[in-house]
C-alpha cells in the first residue's frame, strides 16, 4: 500500500479523535436510518411490515433504494390449483408483482430478474406469459434450467427492483 493511503488513514483517525474531543463525534456517526448497525437494510414480510425474524428466508428486503425479492415459486403463496407451466408462470409472476409493489416498486422498475426452470422445455411457454407482464420491454434477465425446485414448482423467479414510490404498509 502506498504512503498516501497511510497518510489519509492517519488523517481520518486524527480527525475522528479531534471531533470526539470537542463533542462533535456524532457528526461522523452512521445515519439515523441505519438501525442497530444494519446499514439501512429493512427486512419485510409479504405484507410490507417488518419481518419478525422467525423466517428462514425473508421475501422482501430493501436497501439503498433497491428491492431484493427472494425466489418465488408457484406454491410460495398458497397452492396453484393447476399443474401446468402457464398456471405456474402466472402464479409466480403475480407473487413477484405483489412483493415488488408492496416494497414500493413497479413491474417497470424491475432491473434484473433470474428465472429458474425445472425443464428447459418450459422456456417458450414461460416467455409467452412473461411478456404480458412487461409490455414495454423486460428487465435484464437470466434463465437457467435446474434439476428440481422446492414445492414441485415448475419455475422460480427472484429479482432486484428500484423503489419508485412509498412502500405499501
Amino acid at each position: 500500500m502506498s504512503a498516501t493511503f497511510f497518510n489519509r488513514r492517519k488523517l481520518m483517525t486524527s480527525l475522528a479523535a479531534a471531533m470526539s474531543a470537542v463533542g462533535a463525534g456524532t457528526l461522523m456517526a452512521p445515519r439515523a436510518d441505519a438501525k442497530s448497525g444494519d446499514g439501512g437494510v429493512r427486512k419485510l414480510g409479504r405484507d410490507g411490515k417488518p419481518a419478525d425474524g422467525t423466517q428462514m428466508i425473508t421475501a422482501l428486503i430493501t436497501h439503498n433504494g433497491l428491492l431484493y425479492i427472494a425466489g418465488q415459486g408457484a406454491n410460495s403463496n398458497g397452492p396453484v390449483g393447476k399443474d401446468d407451466i402457464d398456471s405456474h408462470t402466472t402464479r409466480v409472476m403475480e407473487n413477484v408483482k405483489e412483493l415488488v409493489e408492496t416494497g414500493g416498486g413497479t413491474m417497470g422498475s424491475i432491473l434484473q430478474l433470474t428465472v429458474y426452470l425445472a425443464s428447459i422445455d418450459y422456456y417458450e411457454p414461460m416467455n409467452k406469459i412473461f411478456k404480458t407482464y412487461f409490455p414495454n420491454g423486460g428487465p435484464a434477465r437470466t434463465t437457467v434450467a435446474v434439476a428440481a425446485l422446492p414445492g414441485n414448482s415448475m419455475l422460480e423467479i427472484n429479482c432486484i427492483a428500484a423503489i419508485v414510490r412509498q412502500a405499501r404498509k
